[in-house]
């Protein structure tokens, strides 16, 4: 029974990682927290080992739903019906591309040597 619950919690807990930098984080502070919390609850009732098994693949899960969630908020996956353009650097933090200059609005110079727009 220990073995079968320890391997399925292993095999959802893999499949499910996502790959931002911040899902990645997001999955080992919660298995931690996870694990410490699970340790000493299953404590209590004399099954400490299995309580963080559990506590760690739980916390890693939940981990990385909320720091995948927090990737996809930063990465602005569309804004204003656009894709945001930019980058994760080594310390994962995002860094959106610089923006182009918009083009000059056409028009004129007049006598007085005053620009006007069309």
């Amino acid at each position: 029974m220990k073995n079968t619950l320890l391997t399925l919690l292993s095999a959802v807990s893999l499949v499910s990682c996502a790959s931002g930098p911040n899902a990645q984080t997001g999955s080992v502070l919660g298995a931690l927290g996870g694990a410490a919390i699970g340790g000493i609850i299953g404590n209590q009732s004399g099954r400490g080992l299995e309580g963080a098994a559990i506590g760690a693949g739980l916390g890693a899960l939940g981990g990385n739903a909320l720091g995948n969630s927090k990737d996809q908020q930063q990465n602005g996956r569309y804004q204003q019906g656009q894709q945001q353009q930019g980058y994760y650097d080594n310390q994962g933090r995002w860094h959106p591309a610089p923006q182009q200059q918009q083009q000059q609005q056409q028009g004129y110079y007049d006598r007085n040597g005053n620009y006007r727009y069309y």
